[in-house]
């Protein structure tokens, strides 16, 4: 399993044959070294519908004719505009060709803001991935506070790697982080949604090291570079 980091909250895996891409916020992006129109995947997961999240979803899922997958409304609104989609909800689970999705809790909002318009667009509730690909659990937190059903997720799953936000401000800062890769039992975590602006700006080889103080590994990508699981 290939895991590629684009910037903010951007991945791109690839595993036997299938190839996903999570938060595509890529135009815009200052981190991001690819382009929209260099991505070609099968399946685009959206964990909420904030700008710099749902990003370039829409041109690449009609481009490439890749699924959204993503909360209902969101889907739904994806499917208005043209893509095709498969809505979920949180507590949800379905079995894709590819392999296991579980939407959790995210606690954060969800309002996509159309271009040019002071005007946001609800697109329901905002929520993290569990992806189950073989027999590998991956957990993308979305944007999120510290919550305490992180506890109930490292119960009922086997969390190889935690993709979990750092930046602080919008989200989680690196010592609630740290928390929750202990809460969810992650055994790898890739730090995310930091430093693409000023106001999130975070050290995360810092936080790596905290990381591994409790036994954890952790692993800071350039944007661009990739894990192998």
């Amino acid at each position: 399993m290939k895991i590629t980091w684009h910037g903010q909250s951007c991945f791109e895996i690839e595993h036997e044959g299938r190839r996903l891409i999570i938060d595509p916020f890529l135009s815009g992006n200052p981190l991001a070294k690819k382009s929209p129109e260099d991505v070609e995947v099968d399946y685009i997961l959206l964990t909420h519908g904030h700008n710099d999240h749902v990003g370039d979803a829409l041109p690449i899922a009609k481009r490439t004719g890749a699924t959204v997958i993503a909360p209902n409304e969101l889907a739904v609104y994806m499917g208005w505009q043209g893509a095709k989609n498969h809505p979920m909800h949180i507590g949800g689970s379905h079995q894709f060709d590819f392999g296991r999705v579980k939407l959790t809790q995210a606690f954060h909002g969800s309002g996509y803001q159309p271009d040019g318009k002071e005007e946001f667009l609800y697109m329901g509730m905002p929520a993290g991935l569990l992806l189950t690909l073989g027999g590998t659990t991956l957990y993308h937190a979305g944007d999120t506070s510290l919550f305490g059903d992180m506890k109930l997720i490292g119960e009922l799953e086997d969390v190889e790697l935690a993709m979990l936000p750092i930046g602080d401000n919008f989200t989680m800062g690196p010592d609630d982080a740290l928390l929750a890769a202990q809460w969810v039992g992650a055994k790898q975590v890739i730090p995310m949604h930091y430093n693409t602006f000023p106001l999130i700006e975070q050290d995360a080889h810092a936080f790596v090291e905290k990381l591994e103080e409790k036994g954890i590994q952790g692993h800071v990508l350039e944007s661009g570079e990739s894990l192998i699981l």
